[in-house]
C-alpha cells in the first residue's frame, strides 16, 4: 500500500475540506511512521478551515491530536518502539527555554501534515507512551488541550492544593482539562459557562460550583460563593474581563491562554497595582510541560471528557458541530 486516506484542506473555506487519497509519508532518519487509530478535533482546526489563523499554507492535512501505533522507526536503536501504542506531542520546535517558545515554533497539523490521516510521520521525540487507563479515543483527546491546560494551571498559574481557582468557559476543551487537573490536585474549583449542562457536568466532576456568565450579576454570585480566587484561568477575554479584578485575591494571578471574545476595553490599573496582581500569558506548553501533563494524567487516572466518537468518513460533520458550538467535550474520529 502506497496511499492512505486523509482530510486535506486545499484552501480556507467551509467547502474546501475533502477526504482524499494521499501518498503515505516517507520515513526519514529520527522519525517514526504512525498508523493513526484515533484523532481529535480542536478549535484550531476549525479556525484554519475558516481562514482565521495566521500564515495558513495549503494544501495541508489538519489535526494536532492523535493516538496510534508505531509502524516503523527510522532509527535502528529504537526499533523496540515498533508496535507500541502512543500519543503524539504536537509541539514543533518549542526550543530549550521553558519560559516561552522559540521564534520557529509551530503546531502539528499546518503547515506540517497532521493527524487527520491514516498515517503520519513525526520526529521520534514527539512519541510518548499512551497512558494505560485510557482508550485510544480518550488518549487522542489529550495532547493539545491537555498541554495548554497544564501550563496555564501549573507552570504559569502556580496552582497549589487548597487554593481557589476560577476556570471560565467550562464547555471548552482546554477548560475541561483544567477543571479535571485542578480538582485532581486538591484545588477548589469554580467555573463559568453559558450552558447549564456544562455547569452541571463540572459540578458532577467535583467543582464547587458555577455561574452563567450571561447573568448580569455573575461576578457578584462568584464573590458570594467563593470569597475570592487565588487564580483565574481564562481563554476568552472580552467585555467581562475587567470583572476579574473584583474576583482575584491580593497577590493573585490571572492566566490568559486565548481571546475568543476579543480584547477587553481598558484595564483597571489601580486594582492591578494595589492588589499586586500578576497577569500572565500562556500558549500551548513546553516539551517539559507535556511530559509532566502525561505524568499527572497517569497519576490521578484522569479521563478526558469525550462528546462523541465517529468514523473518520464523518469527520467534516465534526467540524460543523464545533462551528455551531453545540458540543461538550472532545470530538473524536476513529480510523
Amino acid at each position: 500500500m502506497t496511499t492512505c486516506k486523509a482530510l486535506v484542506l486545499n484552501e480556507p473555506g467551509s467547502d474546501r475540506l475533502k477526504i482524499e487519497n494521499i501518498s503515505i509519508p516517507k520515513l526519514q532518519d529520527d522519525y517514526a511512521l504512525i498508523k493513526i487509530k484515533a484523532a481529535a478535533l480542536n478549535h484550531r482546526d476549525q479556525w484554519i478551515r475558516e481562514g482565521k489563523y495566521a500564515k495558513i499554507k495549503t494544501p495541508c492535512v489538519l489535526g494536532s491530536d492523535g493516538c496510534g501505533i508505531v509502524e516503523k522507526i527510522g532509527d535502528f536503536a529504537l526499533t523496540h518502539l515498533e508496535g507500541k501504542e502512543i500519543i503524539i506531542n504536537p509541539n514543533v520546535e518549542w526550543g530549550r527555554d521553558n519560559r516561552a517558545q522559540s521564534a520557529s515554533y509551530g503546531i502539528l497539523g499546518m503547515p506540517s501534515d497532521g493527524t487527520f490521516s491514516e498515517y503520519v510521520t513525526v520526529p521520534i521525540d514527539r512519541v510518548h507512551r499512551k497512558p494505560n487507563h485510557l482508550t485510544s479515543a480518550e488518549a487522542a483527546s489529550l495532547p493539545l488541550a491537555g498541554l495548554t491546560a497544564y501550563r496555564a494551571l501549573f507552570t504559569q498559574g502556580e496552582l497549589k492544593k487548597g487554593q481557589n481557582v476560577l476556570i471560565t468557559g467550562s464547555g471548552g476543551g482546554v477548560a475541561q482539562f483544567a477543571i479535571l487537573f485542578a480538582i485532581a490536585v486538591g484545588a477548589k474549583v469554580w467555573v463559568t459557562s453559558s450552558k447549564k449542562d456544562s455547569l452541571d457536568k463540572a459540578v458532577k466532576s467535583g467543582a464547587q460550583g458555577g455561574v452563567n456568565y450571561k447573568d448580569e450579576d455573575w461576578s457578584k454570585q462568584l464573590i458570594e460563593a467563593a470569597s475570592g480566587f487565588d487564580l483565574i484561568v481564562d481563554g476568552a477575554g472580552g467585555k467581562g474581563w475587567n470583572e476579574f479584578f473584583k474576583l482575584i485575591n491580593f497577590g493573585g494571578r490571572i492566566v490568559q491562554y486565548g481571546a475568543t471574545a476579543g480584547n477587553p476595553e481598558g484595564i483597571n490599573i489601580q486594582a492591578l497595582f494595589w492588589k499586586q496582581i500578576t497577569i500572565q500569558g500562556s500558549t500551548m506548553g513546553s516539551d517539559d510541560d507535556f511530559e509532566k501533563m502525561v505524568e499527572l494524567v497517569e497519576k490521578y487516572k484522569i479521563k478526558p471528557t469525550v462528546d462523541s466518537i465517529r468514523p473518520f468518513k464523518d469527520i467534516i460533520s465534526g467540524f460543523d458541530e464545533m462551528a455551531s458550538g453545540s458540543q461538550t467535550g472532545k470530538i473524536v474520529f476513529e480510523f
